[in-house]
């Protein structure tokens, strides 16, 4: 097959990799495709209720917000509903049976994933906020070097130890076996998209021969939001008059500055999704840099469970094209 690299046409349409799965959404409807212990294709489609938000939702910046917050709902909704379709929830019951305990229900695993999704949330916010604040902070009372009227380099420090953490975590995270394999299942996700967009019938072969790395990945998402934040961070002062303005005010601030971030963000992917120009390549580099670390290569099963979802969600009025 000779392979297409060069989307001729671009769509709105993304996705998410699941636990043995991929969940793809178009302007229309959602669907999840997850391949159950028998090896059968479970398929689940929705209708969208975004598309009822009144205007000011819709708006540049603003849209950003309310759609990575119905993007993690949704995410989170689907990411639970794959691991009951795959079974992981009756490996759990079935050693709790063998050590000796009653068969447990699903709401209290709903309830522990709420719970450890809320201390994710804090330990995002202390590690890619308060630390690199604080560690400045610390280093300038024994380095001067480090002195906190210096903006631009208290910035990069802070973003260039965002960005290591960031490419840390992601690193450790890939060697476990189960993760690695949700990482293949994101690779489906992306060449079936591009796949799309190049004018291709959506088949495994026709699927396999595309790239991996695709623009409006939720991985360039977050580079681009740590590189938004480093020059969100040289508009906040270090100092107003002869008062320095302390650690805790800067962490408070940039906590009140995140939505805007975030929006900032998602128009700069929208944009990069788009458009196909010199900025957007640069804009597109830190992030297809680190999907290496994201985004694997797929088995045909996994090319399989995208294509189904993306057949689901593909709507006849064409209202998907940009």
């Amino acid at each position: 097959m000779e392979e297409k690299n060069c989307p001729i046409r671009k769509t709105s349409i993304g996705g998410q990799a699941l636990i043995e799965g991929v969940m793809m959404r178009g302007p229309k409807r959602t669907a999840m495709t997850v391949r159950d212990p028998d090896g059968n294709l479970v398929v689940e489609c929705w209708e969208n209720e975004e598309n009822n938000r009144a205007k000011f939702f819709k708006l540049p910046v603003v849209r950003g917000v309310f759609n990575f917050i119905d993007s993690m709902r949704c995410g989170y909704k689907c990411l639970m509903r794959s691991a009951e379709i795959a079974g992981l929830e009756d490996l759990e019951e079935d050693k709790k049976e063998e050590g000796g305990e009653k068969k447990d229900s699903s709401a209290l695993m709903n309830v522990l994933m709420i719970v450890s999704m809320v201390l994710a949330v804090f330990l995002a916010v202390g590690l890619f906020i308060a630390l690199p604040s604080f560690l400045y902070t610390l280093l300038g009372k024994w380095i001067p070097f480090f002195s906190p009227e210096r903006r631009l380099l208290r910035a990069l420090f802070e973003g260039i130890l965002k960005i290591v953490v960031l490419v840390g975590y992601l690193s450790l995270v890939s060697l476990m076996k189960d993760i690695r394999r949700t990482f293949m299942y994101h690779g489906a996700e992306h060449k079936t998209i591009f796949c799309y967009e190049s004018g291709l019938e959506l088949t495994v072969e026709n699927v396999r021969g595309q790239k991996r790395f695709h623009p409006r990945c939720g991985t360039s998402f977050l580079i681009i939001i740590v590189i938004v934040s480093i020059l969100v961070s040289l508009l906040i002062p270090t100092e107003i008059g002869a008062w320095a303005v302390p650690t805790y005010l800067r962490v408070a601030i940039k906590l009140l500055l995140l939505p805007l971030i975030m929006g900032v963000g998602y128009e700069l992917i929208k944009f990069a999704g788009r458009y196909d120009t010199i900025v957007t390549r640069i804009i597109s580099a830190p992030g297809v840099w680190l999907q290496r670390l994201t985004v694997f290569e797929p088995d045909d099963d996994m090319i399989e469970c995208a294509i189904s979802s993306m057949k689901e969600v593909i709507p006849n009025d064409g209202s998907d094209r940009w």
